[in-house]
């Protein structure tokens, strides 16, 4: 049997509930000036139960990008071999970015604004996460992530740039664009030859060949 159980989907729902109380408080009232017995109230739970799905204030806030960085990792293994390390890992950024409703993350966007220092530490992914996507980057390189600086600098560039679109989308106040086009823009700076499978000519037989 596939898909979630009715149990997932409850708890799902339920975060979902709390999120959404969460976000209307903060940006009614400030971020620091809600309490989380005022989140609960509003989304029609207990504080016991709060605390269940949701451990802190901030957590909610973190949320909806806590497992950002494993969906872009599960989605670069699965892009077509035939894309170089730096198109197939921003090609998995940009899909991972649209996946969002455009309802949902205009209204996160207004809760981060009264919320600065929480979105300061907001990232899509994790070291772990970084080491993945490292090993399947070096994979299309031809490269040992080991001995060659490329395929980890690649992730930390790329990771880094998606971030930078994000607070730049959550930040601008006038004639702003939809969030993938400010994280596409920021991609769009990693992108270089310098990514590629290294290629060397052999002195003796002048075969071309690709180092690792």
């Amino acid at each position: 049997m596939t898909g979630q159980s009715l149990r997932d989907r409850q708890r799902a729902q339920i975060r979902a509930d709390i999120r959404r109380a969460a976000f209307r408080l903060f940006i009614e009232n400030g971020y620091d000036a809600v309490t989380t017995e005022e989140i609960a109230a509003a989304a029609g739970v207990s504080p016991r139960t709060f605390f269940r799905h949701v451990p802190t204030k901030e957590e909610v806030l973190l949320a909806p990008v806590r497992h950002g960085g494993t969906a872009i990792v599960n989605l670069l293994e699965q892009r077509p071999a035939t894309e170089s390390p730096d198109v197939a890992l921003i090609n998995a950024i940009i899909t991972r970015t649209r996946s969002f409703d455009q309802a949902d993350i205009e209204e996160w966007r207004k809760a981060l604004l009264v919320a600065p220092d929480v979105l300061g530490k907001l990232t899509m992914v994790t070291a772990g996460d970084k080491e993945r996507a490292a090993k399947l980057v070096a994979a299309r390189m031809g490269a040992n992530p080991d001995t060659d600086i490329r395929p980890g600098l690649l992730v930390q560039l790329a990771f880094a740039a998606g971030d930078y679109g994000f607070q730049r989308w959550v930040r601008q106040s006038r004639n702003r664009r939809p969030l993938d086009r400010y994280v596409t823009e920021a991609l769009d700076a990693v992108k270089s030859p310098h990514w590629k499978r290294k290629r060397t000519l052999s002195r003796r037989s002048g075969v071309t060949g690709s180092t690792v």
